[in-house]
C-alpha cells in the first residue's frame, strides 16, 4: 500500500517524511543545534513567583516538551485551533495505558476492554476492579465491542490487536461510543503515527508505547497520549505529577532523535512484513497467517479503508511448541525477542508468556529493515530447517 499523506501542519502541504523529520523542533538559533540536547535537571531557578513553564522535573521539562510537540504533529497535525490536541509523555507504553484508563474511571463507572488485546491488559483490568469500576470485555474483531458499550464511561481500543492482528472500524466505534457520552482511546501501538490517526478517526485519546516502531532501535522506554482537548490533557498530567511516571530527558532526547527517520523504517518494515507474510501464504507447515495487508485476510478491508500502511508484524503458528523453537532457532537474521516495530526483525513464540490465548506454535513476527531479499529467503530456509529436524516424536 502507498501511505496516503498525512494532514499537514499550519496548512503547509508537507508529507510524511518531512514532517517526521522537522517535527517538534525550535525556531532555529544562530550557533545552537537544530535539537537542543537533553535538559538534565531535578529543579529550576524560580525566584519570587511560581509561575513559568518549568519549576520541578516531574512536571515539566523542556527536553519532553519538544518530544510532546513532535508526537503531536505526527498524531494530529496542528490546525492552528487553540484548543489543538495535546500530547503527554510518559516513561513506558503501560504507563501511558494506566495513565488513561485509571484516570478516566472511578468507582461505580464501567469501562470497555478488548478481550484480545496486549497480555497486561488483565492486569489493568483487576486493578480498575479493585477501585470499583465495572470492566466489560469483548473481542476486537467484527466491531464487537459495540454490543456492550451501553452506559460505558470509556471504551479502549487496540487495532491492530496485539498479537492477533484483527482490526476494527475505529469510526464507527467512536460514533456509536460518543452517541452514549462514552470517551473513546484507541492503543496505536502497533501502527505508529504515520500508519493509522485515531483522532481523525474520532478517538479522544491516541495512546501508544513509543517503545516500539515510535523510535525503533530497541533502546528504550517510552509511551505517549495523545488528547482531543486541553481539558483531558489536564487530567492526564495531573495523573503523571501524581505518580510520577515521567521519561527520563536523555530517553526523550533519544525518541525525538529518532522521529526523523520514522518514515525511512516504517515504510520499509511495512514491505518487508507483506513481503514475508506472502512468502509465508505459500508454505503448508504455516496455518493461522494473519497480516491485514494480505487481501484474503479477515482485517484487510477494514485496514485497507482507516489505515495509511499495514503495520511490520505478521502472525502465524507452527504445529506445535517444538516446531517453533525449532523454527526460531534456525534463523540468523531475526532476534527472538519480546518486542516489535525495531529496525532489526525480531520474532517469538508467544505462548512462552502464558498471557496470551494463542496456540503453543503461535509466532509473533516483526519485520526490520534489512534487504526484504534477505530477510525472506532466511525466514524460508529456517520453516525448511525446522521442518527437516523433526524427529519421530515431532512428526506423530
Amino acid at each position: 500500500m502507498t501511505p496516503s499523506p498525512l494532514g499537514p501542519p499550519h496548512g503547509s502541504p508537507l508529507g510524511d517524511g518531512t514532517r517526521a523529520v522537522r517535527a517538534g523542533l525550535p525556531e532555529p538559533v544562530k550557533n545552537q543545534p537544530t535539537l537542543p540536547g537533553p535538559v538534565f535537571a531535578s529543579h529550576f531557578h524560580l525566584p519570587g513567583e511560581v509561575d513559568g513553564p518549568y519549576t520541578y522535573a516531574r512536571e515539566a521539562n523542556p527536553t519532553w516538551t519538544l518530544l510532546e510537540r513532535a508526537i503531536g504533529e505526527l498524531e494530529a497535525p496542528r490546525d492552528g485551533s487553540a484548543d489543538a490536541p495535546e500530547t503527554v509523555v510518559f516513561a513506558s507504553g503501560m504507563a501511558a495505558v494506566s495513565a488513561v484508563l485509571l484516570s478516566q474511571a472511578s468507582a461505580g463507572d464501567t469501562v470497555v476492554l478488548p478481550d484480545d488485546g496486549y497480555q497486561a491488559l488483565p492486569l489493568v483490568r483487576e486493578q480498575l476492579q479493585a477501585y470499583g469500576v465495572h470492566v466489560r470485555t469483548a473481542p476486537t474483531a467484527a466491531d464487537a465491542q459495540l454490543e456492550v458499550l451501553d452506559g460505558a464511561r470509556l471504551l479502549w481500543i487496540e487495532s491492530p490487536s496485539n498479537p492477533g492482528l484483527e482490526v476494527c472500524d475505529i469510526r464507527r466505534l467512536t460514533e456509536a461510543a460518543h452517541a452514549g457520552g462514552t470517551l473513546v482511546a484507541v492503543d496505536n501501538t502497533l501502527a505508529t503515527p504515520l500508519g493509522q490517526r485515531p483522532l481523525e478517526l474520532g478517538a479522544d485519546f491516541a495512546v501508544a508505547s513509543g517503545t516500539k516502531g515510535l523510535t525503533g532501535h530497541g533502546d528504550l522506554l517510552l509511551g505517549y497520549v495523545v488528547c482531543r482537548t486541553p481539558e483531558l490533557a489536564a487530567r492526564i498530567r495531573q495523573w503523571r505529577k501524581i505518580v510520577g511516571a515521567i521519561p527520563g530527558p536523555m530517553e526523550a532526547w533519544l525518541a525525538h532523535r529518532s522521529l526523523a527517520t520514522l518514515q525511512l523504517r516504517t515504510h520499509r518494515q511495512w514491505a518487508n512484513a507483506l513481503a514475508v507474510a506472502e512468502a509465508l501464504a505459500a508454505r503448508p507447515d504455516v496455518a493461522g497467517l494473519r497480516h491485514p495487508g494480505l487481501p484474503g485476510d479477515p482485517s484487510h478491508k477494514t485496514a485497507t479503508r482507516q489505515m495509511h500502511g499495514y503495520g511490520s508484524v505478521v502472525s502465524f503458528t507452527l504445529s506445535d511448541r517444538a516446531h517453533a523453537d525449532r523454527f526460531l532457532r534456525a534463523l540468523t537474521l531475526v532476534e527472538d525477542a519480546t518486542s516489535f516495530g525495531g529496525v532489526r526483525s525480531t520474532a517469538e513464540r508467544r505462548g512462552r508468556w502464558g498471557g496470551d490465548a494463542v496456540p503453543e506454535g503461535f509466532i509473533r513476527f516483526s519485520a526490520g529493515a534489512e534487504d526484504t531479499e534477505d530477510l525472506v529467503a532466511d525466514v524460508l530456509r529456517a520453516l525448511d530447517s525446522a521442518a527437516g529436524e523433526a524427529g519421530p516424536a515431532d512428526s506423530r
